[in-house]
């Protein structure tokens, strides 16, 4: 027999709750929920049966309720992922989980004492090229791994530096922890962790308390090293991933829409060296993310299988993040609950 559809709540119903609303089948979102009234009955509206509120407590006591996607500022995730999963939900959390590790740390003993499933909302994993990637990777084309280098970043736009994501107390940080952390993200999704962890913070444009660029050394024990930059003064948008073995090259570039098609190429080095057999894969269709890693979570809450990326992948971020802040003398948020 096959099981029902899970039941979804969204918390936050702005621009990536609705993305996330859109990925749902019909008849799978029971709640839309939001501290703005009219923007919760807006994405109600868009799936039939759908309720729209503003009380978060009526989510969690309805027992149809089975998973909740929260989707809000940086500063709410944490304490809503907590009372999601104190109420035994299971819960989708937008990157980066948290202001802190600290956070991210509560909640994972709570998710463990409830025995529910929590992934963290990183869906660059699940775009083609970077899909493509994994599974060249896998394939071993690349030969032993040498090391990866990213770069992401975008320019933001007038009034930029006075949005919530230039408040530390609603972000948590700047660039690294809004862009930076899917970059920390792939970087040991392809490599594995970093005992290592060198590089600097820095506000070369903004007129804002937190970072407009970052630049970070990770290096795993084998001594395979990532090299990553995010940026909000790229003025025009960019995504680059490269991933570096000793047979072979893969390049990722683009996400699509401001950040250019999307595309995955494979550069094989021959024997004789020089000019690489080259391969390239593109994706001019639209983003799949979204559902895929949907699909991912209702697999993860089917099985009982621990998400990945889930807790442990989100609070070693944010411990990377952290120690980017502190070495570059910016303050770590120390909010707790």
């Amino acid at each position: 027999m096959t099981a029902a559809p899970i039941q979804f709540a969204i918390v936050g119903c702005g621009l990536i709750g609705r993305k996330r609303a859109a990925s749902l089948a019909p008849g799978q979102l029971r709640y839309a929920c939001d501290l703005d009234a009219t923007r919760a009955a807006d994405l109600a509206r868009t799936h039939a049966g759908a309720v729209a509120t503003t009380d978060f407590k009526t989510v969690l006591a309805d027992p149809a309720v089975q998973a909740v996607i929260i989707a809000t500022l940086n500063g709410s995730l944490a304490p809503l992922a907590l009372a999601a999963v104190r109420a035994g939900k299971h819960v989708l959390v937008e990157k980066p989980g948290a202001l802190n590790a600290a956070q991210l740390r509560t909640v994972h003993a709570a998710a463990e004492s409830a025995k529910v499933c929590v992934r963290i909302g990183y869906n660059h994993r699940f775009h083609p090229a970077l899909q493509k990637a994994r599974e060249l990777a896998d394939a071993g084309v690349l030969g032993p791994m040498m090391f990866l280098r990213g770069r992401y970043g975008h320019g933001g736009r007038k009034g930029y530096d006075r949005e919530w994501r230039a408040d530390p107390a609603l972000s948590g940080g700047g660039e690294l922890i809004d862009q930076g952390v899917h970059l920390i993200d792939l970087a040991g999704w392809f490599l594995g962790d970093f005992p290592t962890v060198a590089g600097h913070a820095a506000t070369y444009f903004w007129d804002m308390p937190v970072d407009d660029n970052a630049f970070l050394s990770l290096r795993t024990a084998g001594g395979q090293t990532a090299w990553l930059q995010v940026s909000c003064t790229e003025w025009k948008n960019l995504f680059s991933l490269e991933l570096y073995g000793r047979d072979a090259k893969i390049a990722i570039d683009g996400l699509g829409g401001s950040y250019g098609p999307e595309k995955c190429t494979y550069y094989k080095m021959l024997p004789p060296m020089g000019p690489p057999e080259t391969t390239v894969w593109d994706y001019p269709a639209g983003d799949g993310s979204w559902k895929l890693e949907l699909t991912a979570f209702a697999e993860d809450i089917r099985t009982g299988r621990t998400p990945t990326p889930g807790l442990r992948e989100g609070i070693r971020t944010l411990e990377i993040v952290e120690q980017i802040y502190r070495s570059s003398g910016y303050p770590v948020s120390t909010a707790g609950f």
